[in-house]
């Protein structure tokens, strides 16, 4: 499903269940010993996800661990990301120079609150203006995710925090396409200073998917 907002050099496996009997990794089962069951459907089952499109890419399944900041370490010359939410876990991987971002969230409103935490006035406005005029999707929730895959983008250039206020999101209902313009200094790739990113979204099967691909323009064929 969320092979359909990705770049063509993106390999991708996502699935709505979790299959009994999946193994982890040794070095994995240790990152999740003391989970909770909840927790550990999920890691294990994106790890499965991981592993699935690890095959795609022609490569042998090696275990996924975790750096300090929960991301995922992915073997040398891969760039990839992981999203797991309700009822829905998926994995995006490339070999290639870049980065990946993507994140699943049920199409439902955020909670009391939240989108006063993560949103900036004018994302607020934008909010009131497409839930008028398209009210099939939840935005708040959208913009959430998409503040999520932008995190998830950034974090393996920068190697650093951003904060849900660092990035201001514009969203394109018509397209399907969202921005983010940095509000902090940007890392720099590829000689130049980032100073946000382009993404695309989905909705399906009650979900909110997004996306975000950064590549060198001759790996970034992207699906029609």
């Amino acid at each position: 499903m969320i092979e359909q907002i990705l770049p063509a050099t993106v390999e991708a496996y996502d699935t709505f269940e979790d299959p009994p009997g999946t193994m982890l990794f040794p070095e994995e089962e240790l990152l999740i010993k003391r989970a909770v069951e909840k927790r550990r459907r999920e890691f294990t089952t994106a790890r499965l996800c991981a592993r699935k499109a690890m095959e795609r890419l022609g490569m042998a399944p090696v275990p996924v661990l975790s750096g300090l900041r929960g991301e995922p370490l992915w073997p040398l010359g891969v760039i990839g990301s992981i999203t797991h939410c309700a009822g829905y876990r998926a994995a995006a991987l490339a070999q290639a120079v870049g980065t990946i971002g993507i994140d699943g969230e049920p199409n439902e409103p955020l909670a009391e609150g939240v989108v006063e935490a993560v949103s900036l006035p004018q994302e607020r406005e934008m909010l009131r203006r497409l839930a008028a005029e398209h009210p099939a999707v939840c935005w708040d929730r959208l913009l959430f995710s998409a503040k999520e895959t932008v995190y998830k983008a950034w974090f393996p250039l920068a190697e650093r925090w951003l904060d849900f206020q660092d990035a201001r999101i514009s969203v394109d209902p018509v397209r399907r396409t969202f921005s983010a313009h940095l509000l902090v200094l940007g890392p720099r790739w590829q000689g130049r200073r980032l100073g946000g990113f382009n993404g695309r979204w989905m909705t399906g099967n009650g979900l909110i998917l997004t996306a975000i691909a950064v590549m060198a323009p001759e790996a970034a064929a992207v699906h029609n």
